[in-house]
């Protein structure tokens, strides 16, 4: 690869990794504000603890090349690459000629940092840090990581046909252009596992809690919003035609999700609200992140405004069917990225239903949510539920009642909430 791929790639990581700091405003600001640190640092610790695991074994387990003893990787079978661990093989590649391989492994580590870190939504105002982290860690190890391979794991031959690869990509023939199954529907699945295990909140209810700071949230939707144009035109992996097609689609499909949000809101609730344009547009990023580099603009506008209605519909559901997600993380992100990645398979250039006339890309889509969906969800219930009957996943009733974040951290988002800055007579 050129330098000039190489820039682009390092720019579109910066991008990427700008997405869980604004991740933690977008979320800091939905949930109470005696809960905003205790939120925000579930970002930032997934940041932490999911960019140190992937240096020294995440990125050998995601990318092992073919042959006997690799783990997920391009084969398929337990093990993985030894010469992988700690970055050694594209470091070395690095020294002695292109850096491209070493800054894709870091454009990949910003992917695995914030699945992991949209999970957190799903346990809002109720989770203990310390329980978080063993979570994430587990989860990334056992879910992700592998996912990835299965996934983002190829090699090409001249003409661009797969010679080797995870076997969604290589075998079943899943096209996911930027993570719409990897990302989108594995945080998605994780999230409802996780919210089941560890309970609704104290008195839960429609309307509990309104978000405490509708700007804080606006901010980092801009955030996430910015970022993602490093996220999906980025897997391009150069500034090319591709890439342009990526970021023109990343625009479009989140302003239709905005505006049918909106019009939602004002429907159904009499008002448009902020809080719903932002969850519009986020729906209407999720779901072109699979698709963003095989659809025209048209059609990404077309599925921007589906998702603006379905995932505003499927947030309803979980008061509907008793389970509490709370910032909503299944009913955006497991619903649309399912609806981002089966989209391929109906309207997809040439691939697509309606350019073919062939059911089969949609049948690998299928196949490529529900086998992500499956794995992702298992292993986040089984994980949470051995956290919560060992070390205990959430806080105490009085704690969480009172704001877990004097409790969990020691501090508090607004120094007047603080007993101890209090002035007393």
């Amino acid at each position: 690869m050129s330098d000039n791929a190489t820039m682009f790639l390092i720019i579109c990581s910066a991008m990427v990794l700008f997405m869980t700091p604004g991740l933690a405003f977008f979320y800091g600001g939905l949930v109470r504000a005696s809960s905003v640190v205790s939120m925000m640092m579930m970002s930032f610790g997934s940041l932490a603890l999911v960019g140190t695991l992937w240096v020294v074994f995440g990125y050998a387990m995601s990318f092992g090349t073919a042959g006997a003893g690799h783990f997920v990787g391009i084969d398929g079978v337990f093990g993985f690459d030894t010469d992988k661990l700690f970055l050694a093989d594209v470091f070395q590649q690095a020294k002695t000629g292109s850096g491209f391989n070493l800054v894709f492994a870091g454009f990949q580590g910003t992917f695995a940092i914030i699945t992991v870190a949209l999970i957190s939504g799903a346990i809002a105002d109720r989770a203990r840090f310390g329980a978080w982290m063993v979570f994430a860690a587990l989860w990334a190890t056992l879910a992700y990581f592998p996912i990835a391979g299965w996934v983002f794991n190829a090699t090409f031959d001249a003409n661009g046909h797969i010679v080797a690869g995870g076997w969604l990509i290589k075998d079943v023939g899943l096209l996911d252009f930027a993570g719409g199954t990897v990302v989108e529907v594995a945080c998605g699945a994780g999230a409802l596992a996780v919210a089941l295990v560890v309970g609704k909140r104290f008195g839960f209810s429609k309307g509990m809690h309104a978000p405490h700071n509708v700007p804080l949230t606006l901010i980092g939707a801009g955030i996430l919003w910015f970022g993602w144009f490093g996220f999906n035109a980025g897997s391009a992996l150069a500034a090319n035609g591709l890439a342009s097609l990526a970021f023109i689609n990343t625009f479009v499909a989140p302003v239709g999700g905005l505006i049918t949000w909106s019009i939602y809101d004002k429907l159904r609730h009499g008002k448009p609200t902020a809080v719903g344009a932002a969850s519009g547009a986020i729906a209407g990023l999720v779901a072109i992140t699979p698709s963003c580099g095989f659809l025209t603009p048209i059609w990404s506008l077309v599925l921007g405004c589906l998702v603006g209605v379905v995932c505003a519909f499927a947030i309803e559901l979980k008061y509907v069917l008793g389970f509490d997600d709370s910032l909503d993380v299944v009913g955006i992100h497991l619903v649309g990225g399912a609806i981002g990645t089966l989209y391929i398979g109906v309207v997809g250039t040439k691939v697509g239903l309606l350019d073919s006339g062939s059911f089969s890309q949609l049948g690998a889509q299928a196949i490529g949510v529900l086998a992500v969906g499956i794995w992702a969800f298992a292993t986040a219930w089984v994980i949470a539920f051995a956290i919560q009957k060992t070390i205990g996943f959430r806080v105490k009733s009085t704690d969480e009642i009172a704001g877990v974040d004097l409790v969990v951290h020691g501090e508090t988002a607004y120094s007047e909430a603080d007993p101890r800055w209090r002035w007393t007579p």
